[in-house]
């Protein structure tokens, strides 16, 4: 975009509001990535913030040559990946009150969903869910997944076709065992 270009040249010069519309701008997607990747809202919150925090430590040297969007995706990607690694580390973590309190405020179906399609990302090897990611739940073009990701168009289109087999397999495979378990329990 081309006031990006003017927003980022604004920042260099040390304009405060430059910096609000530019976060304002992008925090919404790159939050809603992060929580794709992280189910914790507190966490994904903190990588968001953190990706802003990347970000404008390296403004400086920054030169605004593509979208400054998937220069975001690429920083907050990257922390995500730390974060997985942190998370398998210590795999068990307390949930928050709130977060109960709000699961009773949902149905048992979409609660059963949600959980169902995390379990299915998890599956997925991190080149796959990172692709389904960016293109179902971030709504990227392929081309800006492939400069995001820094690979081919043609291996973009690879795994998406392959994430989607795998995901097909896995949610019918656990479709299945749902209905044997009902027919077993009738």
């Amino acid at each position: 975009m081309k006031s990006d270009t003017k927003l980022i040249r604004k920042m260099k010069q040390g304009d405060e509001e430059a910096f609000d519309i530019f976060v304002r701008r992008y925090y919404p997607e790159i939050l809603s990535y992060c929580n794709y990747h992280c189910s914790d809202k507190c966490y994904a919150q903190d990588l968001t913030q953190e990706t802003f925090v990347h970000f404008f430590a390296k403004l400086s040297s920054y030169r605004h040559s593509g979208k400054t969007k998937n220069y975001l995706y690429t920083i907050a990607g990257n922390l995500c990946k730390d974060f997985y690694k942190k998370k398998k580390e210590l795999y068990i973590q307390e949930q928050d009150l709130e977060g109960q309190q709000n699961l009773q405020y949902c149905s048992t179906e979409d609660v059963i969903h949600k959980v169902t399609i995390e379990w299915a990302l998890e599956q997925l090897s991190d080149e796959l869910r990172e692709v389904i990611i960016l293109y179902y739940f971030q709504e990227l073009k392929l081309t800006e997944i492939a400069s995001i990701l820094q690979i081919s168009l043609p291996l973009v289109k690879y795994r998406v076709r392959q994430a989607k087999m795998k995901l097909g397999e896995l949610l019918q495979k656990e479709e299945d065992y749902e209905s044997e378990c009902t027919g077993q329990c009738l």
